[in-house]
């Protein structure tokens, strides 16, 4: 394999002028600082390889020129060439320059183009797109880190399979295109086999068809004959019947008019005695009320004395207590004053013998004079050299005595606060009981008047609800009289409407709405819709013509089993509409797009949401039309005839008669508004109803009065306890807590200075004996010498005697100052107390002698009271007597009056019955009259050619019965015409002529009914013939052959389009496959080399085995003693070495003669530096040439050639280049070298 020789630049980038970078060896280094120039070499070579402009750093051509970039190019071309020696020494020279703002190919110093230039390079191995010997800086880690369709597009470049890309592109959307054609020809092909068949069975349906459509006429015509001949035999009848039962009616009418006389007059007189009988009631319930007035006052007054005697016993019985408290105290006082003289005598005795005593110890001293004035010698000295110690003892004994009487006085003071206390708190004691009586009682009277409030609220709400509605009634009642008395029918309605009515009623409680299943009759479709406006009447009338008065139901069987109710009942015939019957056409939703016309099922409303399938069966399509203009353009202008209706009742039906409003018309379509008159009926007279309740509940006016007066009694007797318990809880209460409080807080400073006094005379007690301790230590020395003559212990056992009498003479005298401090403190209390209670018993006294006076009044405006109440009642019972014999007299009327009523009442029964047997044979003529006009419509409507012996089936109107007849034609005039018509009917059977019974002439019309029935679903199975089938035949079959033709045709070419993408796939699919297997083998191999260890591992994936190119191919390394992990969960030294591996395994399949490789050790430790430039010198040695960009001398050092770049500086920096051969230096020189520290670089 040949190498690269030399590079020559000139003027491009930062090499200035022409410089020669070479020769290089099989692996070589360029090395040199940052920013030298190092990287401008591998573009040079990027440049002249034809790489792109945007890749080499720059924006534009121009800008590789040198000095370009700062604006100052040093000349308008440059130029890059290499020198190529193949193995044999043939050298090949590849150039590029730069003139102007494009650039020039030379290929061995001849200018060639662009296209031939790369043509030879591929000769010798480098692939211009695939890059395949260049790796830039900084691209090693995106080569690992590739999406899985980048790294396919590199095997693609690789491998030239791309070059099959866009062929097989095409052919493959040839291949489907004309597998879509042939799959439409094949489905045309059977579409058109369908048709042929279609064909050829709608000729042999067509001649089928018309047979049958024959056999249908002729039976059909014998029904309508032997229906026609048995209906006319029923019209004859019924005629008979008919005048014979109005004859009855009119005689028992004549007598309902006597009766109805009678029963007036006597109505007119109950209506005056009743009038009386009001007038005396409402005098009986004024006298009511005065009544309850004057009771409830006598009730208050009597309430009000038996309070105020009350509150006096209350009073009196207080007076009392206190009467008694105060002997109590004038007695302790005696009792005081007693015990105080006895103490004061006992006292001056006591000081008698005290003085005694002492006289006669003083006879009793033993001691001799000499002693003795020794003894007030040493006394004297004793007392000189104690006198301080003295004088402080004395002070301090002073001290305690006044203390010690403190004490007792605080003593004394407490007891009797703490009884003061005790007397106040019995006093409390006694005001909380007498409240918890009173808030009972106030509770008890609360709890009264509360419910009694309640009862009167009730009572006022319900009589002024009563009093308002009672006004808003007659309001009501007025306004429905006076519209009923407008619409003359308050009193005169029509008696076959009520007939009908009163059978509707049966059927609906023989049929109730609560039966499950549901088997309801719902009413009347009149009754149960309404026009969405007053407008429409007319229009809805004309269309829904004779189910106006239809009955709804909700199944066949409640029809049937109410028409038998009928017959049974001797009823008018009834027209029945039951729900789950009725074969209800779609509504053809376009027409609501008709700007000028409605929907009728749009403007009938109904609450009844299973209704809305009758009115939809009822109405059709039926539109309604502001003007007969609009009506009459919308049904016959259009593309396809439409049934219409005017506001005025116009209709316009699709067979193109018209007919118009009449005066009947506007007569029936007043049953909208008898509708209403019909609830205004229902209203007035629940309205009556609700008057008469209302009249009961105004009555409670007296009950209400006498509630008020009690509310009021019971008010008066709570106030009158609510302010003694006010008084009790404000005044005295609060005044007895004060009282209280002050006696505690005083108690509290009384202990407080007991308990001072306390420790001061402990303390005290101390000091004296501390001081007496001292004194007797100094007489001890003074009288010691004496005492021991004397022949005593000290001079104090003889002093002891003395003193001791002295003191109990000084403790009898202080017991008797204490009881007489005790007795005089006791008795100042009791007489405060005594003045105290002396005052409140006057008060009192005062104040029962002002209850009693008010007591005394009070009990004569009671009397006058009483007297009242006793008047009325007189004056109530004498009215009461009046009132019932008034009674008797009403109730005697009464019974006359409702004699009158029932037998007026059984002549209207009479009379209701005859009219409607008479108006059920009525009904009953009129409906087989009907019956005849819709057989004789039928006839023309369905074009049955009967025999007629006269007349012609022409005289026959299209107009249902049910609706209005155009102009002055009456539905009797149609009736007359119809019946001068004779019809043939000899073609009639004889048997069939002889049927008399309904149940025989019902079954044998209902037997040939259903054979026509049958035919009928036979026909309706059978689609309508297609005339034209035979010539249909004909084109089917030629365009069955014209399909066969298309799809050979389409197939044929699908075969060949398959084939030719079958072979450019496998030729992608080849050489693709070849450049993935190899690097497949030769990475795992390639990755084991530069990891040297066995344990790594790498692998390729293709995402799509079957055809690899179209999908990702995914890369994995395991590195040495690693789990396996991601590419991105990789380090960067580890992601470099995955990289180089596979830009060796991949480049390995088409290899070129060179690789430059920028940086690549940029992220390797120095043991990583240490494999991978082993692997690369080796792989230099054996197969590539490789040329290196480096700063590490670790991967340097290895190199057979360094090619050092350093830079000048002259205005603008520029690189110049050095080349060193280390082939000449021995590898253990190297190794040397290697072992001892670098000092510096190459160019130092």
């Amino acid at each position: 394999m040949g190498y690269l020789k030399v590079l020559v630049v000139k003027d491009f980038k930062s090499w200035r002028g022409q410089q020669v970078i070479g020769p290089f060896m099989r692996f070589n280094c360029i090395i040199g600082p940052n920013g030298s120039g190092k990287s401008n070499i591998m573009d040079a070579v990027s440049f002249v390889l034809c790489e792109k402009t945007s890749n080499l750093r720059v924006k534009s051509v121009r800008e590789l020129i040198h000095g370009a970039h700062v604006g100052k190019p040093v000349s308008s071309t440059a130029s890059v060439k290499i020198v190529y020696c193949e193995e044999d020494g043939e050298e090949k020279t590849f150039s590029r320059v730069i003139r102007g703002s494009c650039s020039e190919f030379l290929f061995n110093d001849k200018s060639v183009s662009r296209s031939a230039y790369i043509s030879e390079l591929e000769k010798i191995g480098i692939l211009v797109k695939a890059r395949n010997c260049l790796i830039f800086q900084g691209t090693v880690e995106s080569i690992a880190m590739k999406k899985p369709k980048d790294r396919t597009q590199l095997f693609e470049q690789i491998s030239n399979s791309w070059e099959y890309a866009e062929d097989y592109e095409k052919k493959k959307k040839k291949v489907e295109q004309a597998e879509q054609d042939a799959q439409f020809n094949y489905n045309k092909k059977k579409s058109v086999a369908a048709e042929r068949k279609q064909a050829k069975i709608e000729k042999e349906e067509a001649e089928h068809y018309q047979m049958l459509i024959k056999e249908l006429d002729e039976e059909r015509i014998q029904l309508q004959l032997f229906q026609l001949y048995h209906n006319k035999k029923q019209i004859s009848f019924l005629k008979n019947n008919l005048d014979e039962k109005n004859m009855e009616a009119y005689t028992k009418k004549e007598a309902l008019s006597t009766a109805e006389d009678s029963f007036k007059v006597k109505k007119k007189m109950f209506g005056i005695l009743n009038r009386d009988q009001q007038h005396m009631e409402k005098e009986m319930k004024t006298l009511e009320a005065s009544l309850i007035q004057q009771r409830s006052l006598y009730i208050k007054a009597k309430e009000n004395t038996s309070y105020q005697i009350k509150k006096v016993e209350m009073s009196k019985k207080s007076l009392t207590d206190k009467e008694k408290t105060c002997d109590k105290e004038k007695q302790n006082i005696k009792e005081l004053e007693m015990e105080l003289n006895d103490i004061e005598k006992a006292w001056r005795a006591f000081e008698e013998k005290t003085e005694e005593e002492r006289m006669q110890r003083a006879a009793d001293i033993e001691l001799g004079e000499s002693q003795l004035a020794r003894y007030k010698e040493l006394k004297e000295v004793a007392r000189k050299q104690v006198a301080t110690l003295a004088q402080q003892l004395e002070k301090l004994r002073w001290e305690d005595k006044g203390d010690q009487e403190r004490l007792k006085l605080n003593r004394r003071k407490k007891t009797e606060i703490e009884e003061t206390i005790k007397q106040t708190m019995e006093q409390v004691e006694e005001h909380e009981k007498r409240i918890e009586k009173l808030e009972e009682y106030a509770k008890i009277c609360i709890g009264s008047l509360t419910e009694k409030k309640q009862q009167e609220e009730v009572l006022a709400k319900e009589i002024e609800n009563a009093t308002t509605r009672m006004a808003e009634v007659n309001k009501d009642l007025n306004k429905i009289v006076g519209e009923l008395q407008n619409a003359r029918i308050d009193y005169h309605e029509g008696r076959r409407q009520q007939m009908r009515a009163e059978i509707l009623e049966s059927l609906k409680r023989l049929y109730p709405d609560s039966v499950t299943p549901p088997q309801n009759v719902f009413g009347r479709l009149l009754d149960l819709c309404h026009p969405i406006h007053k407008k429409y009447q007319l229009a809805v009338t004309k269309v829904f013509s004779k189910y106006m008065t239809a009955i709804v139901v909700a199944t066949e069987k409640v029809a049937r089993d109410c028409i038998r109710f009928l017959k049974q009942e001797r009823a008018e015939p009834e027209t029945f509409l039951a729900l789950d019957y009725l074969d209800v056409k779609p509504i053809n939703e376009k027409l609501r797009e008709i700007k000028e016309a409605k929907m009728m099922v749009d403007v009938v409303q109904t609450q009844f949401a299973p209704l809305k399938r009758v009115i939809q069966f009822v109405s059709g399509n039926a539109l309604i039309c502001e003007t007969v203009k609009e009506a009459k353009h919308i049904a016959f202008d259009g593309p396809v005839r439409l049934k219409t209706v005017s506001l005025d009742g116009t209709l316009f039906l699709k067979s193109g008669v018209i007919s118009g409003g009449s005066s009947d018309l506007r007569f029936k379509a007043r049953c909208w508004d008898e509708k209403e008159i019909n609830k205004m009926k229902e209203g007035r007279d629940s309205l009556i109803n609700e008057l008469k309740d209302l009249m009961r509940i105004r009555r409670k006016e007296a009950d209400l009065k006498q509630l008020r007066a009690q509310c009021q009694g019971t008010q008066t007797r709570l106030k009158y306890s609510q302010c003694e318990l006010d008084v009790i809880k404000k005044k005295h209460l609060a005044n007895l807590f004060m009282e209280k409080s002050k006696l505690e807080s005083e108690l509290l400073n009384v202990e407080a200075q007991h308990d001072m006094l306390n420790e001061g005379v402990v303390q005290r007690k101390l000091k004296i004996e501390e001081f007496q301790k001292k004194i007797n230590e100094v007489e001890d020395d003074v009288f010691q010498e004496f005492c021991e003559e004397i022949g005593i212990e000290n001079i104090r056992v003889y002093e002891q005697e003395h003193v001791r009498q002295q003191e109990e003479i000084d403790k009898k005298r202080l017991e008797f100052e204490n009881q007489r401090t005790r007795l005089n403190i006791q008795l100042e209390y009791n007489r405060d107390h005594l003045q105290k209670l002396t005052n409140s018993v006057s008060k009192l006294r005062e104040i029962i002698h002002k209850d009693e006076a008010v007591i005394i009044k009070l009990q004569k405006d009671e009397k006058k009271l009483l007297k009242k109440v006793n008047e009325l009642l007189e004056e109530q019972q004498h009215l009461k007597d009046r009132l019932s014999a008034h009674k008797s007299e009403l109730t005697k009327i009464q019974n006359e009056v409702e004699e009158s009523r029932k037998m007026m009442l059984t002549l209207n029964r009479e009379a209701t019955k005859l009219q409607r047997e008479a108006t059920a044979l009525e009904t009953s003529l009129e409906e087989m009259r009907l019956r005849g006009h819709n057989l004789l419509l039928e006839c023309k409507v369905q074009d049955l050619k009967i025999e007629l012996l006269s007349g012609s089936l022409d005289d026959i109107s299209e107009i249902e019965p049910g609706t209005e007849i155009e102009g002055t034609q009456t539905l009797s005039g149609v009736y007359e015409r119809e019946e001068r018509l004779e019809i043939d009917y000899s073609t009639l059977g004889i048997h069939l002529k002889e049927l008399e019974s309904d149940k025989d002439i019902e079954d044998h019309v209902k037997q040939m009914q259903e054979e026509i029935k049958s035919k009928e679903v036979t026909l309706m199975k059978t689609a309508a013939p297609n005339l034209r089938a035979g010539e249909k035949l004909l084109i089917a079959r030629d365009k069955f052959q014209e399909s066969i033709d298309a799809f050979e045709t389409s197939r044929k070419e699908a075969r060949i389009c398959k084939q030719e993408f079958e072979e450019v796939k496998k030729k992608r699919y080849d050489l693709f496959s070849q450049c993935f297997e190899h690097a497949s083998i030769a990475i795992d191999r390639i990755y084991k080399q530069l990891c040297r260890n066995s344990s790594a591992q790498a692998f390729l994936s293709p995402e799509n085995p079957e055809e690899p190119y179209l999908e990702g191919i995914g890369f994995h390394c395991v590195a040495p003693g690693k789990r396996f992990m991601p590419m991105d969960s990789l380090s960067g030294g580890e992601k470099t070495v995955a990289a180089l591996a596979l830009v060796f395994a991949v480049h390995s399949f088409r290899p070129a003669p060179f690789f430059i490789l920028d940086e690549i050790d940029a992220a390797l430790d120095n043991t990583n530096i240490d494999k991978v430039s082993s692997f690369i010198r080796d792989q230099a040695h054996e197969q590539v040439q490789m040329i290196v960009i480096s700063l590490k001398e670790e991967f340097y050092c290895k190199a057979d050639a360094l090619i050092g770049v350093c830079p000048e500086h002259n205005e603008i920096m520029f690189s110049q280049v050095l080349t060193l051969d280390l082939t000449k230096y021995p590898e253990g020189e190297e190794h040397d070298t290697a072992e001892k520290p670098s000092h510096g670089s190459l160019f130092e």
